[in-house]
């Protein structure tokens, strides 16, 4: 693909230049959560295995709606990104309950999942009612999926006596194993805060059997699929996302190790090959994750930063650290101390971001504000 010219003296016209360029593909993934799709319709899918292998997921809870997600994969690392499914749209049916037996069925939708979004389903339940704990499933053809369980928040306002959560950050998929996911499912939690670095997009691939799909590094939309893809083929990371709702923001590795807004950390990278690499990472983020539409990118940007509130007692303020902010200080931190990093105009969260967080902190009258944060907030001596 060839890629125009663009004045890469200025961020904001190398982004608008990008934009144009891709304008026609942020299009066709709208149209897409919208059901329109432009390949035809498979009426009567036949799998010949599973295609909830990445299992299921609820998360963006609030008193009166969460949102239920599952992508179809019958064989989801098919190095092409499609996760074995053809290039058609597919209805998929879910229901959600207030028993396990599903006795008490309280809604009922149909979703289509197109192509143009991997088969991701992202389906937001509305009219449930605050602080329940709910089940859900799937179907598609005769294809039925686990069934998950979520739960919504109190009311705004509301007495809540208690919020049991549990965060995770960095799971590098060749390094270990995620057992710590294991033992989140066998309690009883409200909410699993993920911090970022949910994939690592390297080449890395360890020494305990685990290595990274693809193997080397990863720049494209089909190969971010594959790699999100690969990290739900763990057990106990399907069974925390299938036993709790989910609230999640990111770091650097979901795109790039130490990107900064639309800064490659390579100084070789061209700026709108970086944007591309940035826009096919977004997409697959928001494919493999219980987000809300409003967070359905557009080309290189997506909205994350949000709040989530669970009565009188808590208020999430969920961060996004890498998508507005300055360039890394002191050459990444490799050459400290510099005055750069003094510098007080510099910011993490950008103008727009930082005034929302403060506006948000002044007027919450929750009893705890709690910054789902995905960095170290105090300096940090490294060599005593």
């Amino acid at each position: 693909m060839r890629f125009p010219e663009l004045d890469t003296s200025r961020r904001q016209v190398t982004r608008r230049g990008f934009l144009a360029w891709s304008g026609a593909t942020g299009a066709a993934v709208w149209l897409a959560m919208a059901g329109i799709s432009e390949t035809k319709a498979w009426a009567s899918p036949k799998f010949a295995t599973n295609p909830f292998t990445l299992g299921i997921a609820s998360g963006e809870p609030d008193s009166t709606s969460v949102v239920l997600w599952t992508r179809l994969a019958p064989e989801p690392l098919a190095p092409d990104g499609s996760g074995g499914m053809p290039q058609r749209r597919v209805l998929v049916q879910w229901e959600i309950a207030e028993d396990e037996a599903f006795r008490r069925v309280v809604r009922r939708g149909t979703e289509i999942a197109t192509p143009e979004l991997a088969h991701s389903v992202h389906a937001e339940v509305h009219g449930l009612r605050p602080a329940r704990e709910y089940f859900y499933r799937f179907r598609v053809g005769r294809e039925i999926s686990p069934v998950g369980r979520t739960k919504t928040t109190p009311a705004p306002g509301a007495r809540a006596p208690r919020l049991r959560f549990a965060f995770a950050s960095c799971q590098n998929f060749p390094s270990g194993f995620p057992t710590a996911y294991r033992h989140m499912a066998a309690e009883d939690l409200d909410l699993v805060v993920h911090l970022g670095d949910y994939i690592y997009e390297g080449s890395a691939q360890g020494s305990i059997g685990r290595g990274h799909l693809p193997a080397a590094e990863i720049f494209s939309l089909a190969d971010y699929r594959v790699r999100h893809a690969q990290y739900k083929t763990d057990a106990d990371l399907r069974s925390a996302h299938a036993a709790f709702p989910w609230l999640v923001t990111w770091d650097d590795h979901e795109v790039e190790n130490n990107y900064a807004d639309d800064i490659s950390s390579d100084p070789a990278q061209p700026p709108e090959q970086f944007l591309q690499r940035r826009a096919a990472a977004y997409q697959a983020y928001y494919e493999h994750l219980p987000l809300r539409r409003r967070s359905l990118p557009s080309g290189p940007d997506l909205q994350l930063y949000r709040r989530v509130r669970y009565g009188e007692l808590v208020e999430f303020h969920v961060l996004d650290g890498r998508q507005y902010r300055d360039d890394q200080a002191c050459g990444d931190g490799l050459v400290v101390p510099c005055d750069e990093a003094y510098d007080p105009d510099r910011s993490m969260l950008g103008a727009e971001q930082e005034e929302w967080l403060l506006d948000g902190l002044s007027r919450s009258d929750a009893t705890w504000q709690i910054l789902a944060n995905q960095t170290v907030m105090v300096e940090a001596d490294r060599d005593p």
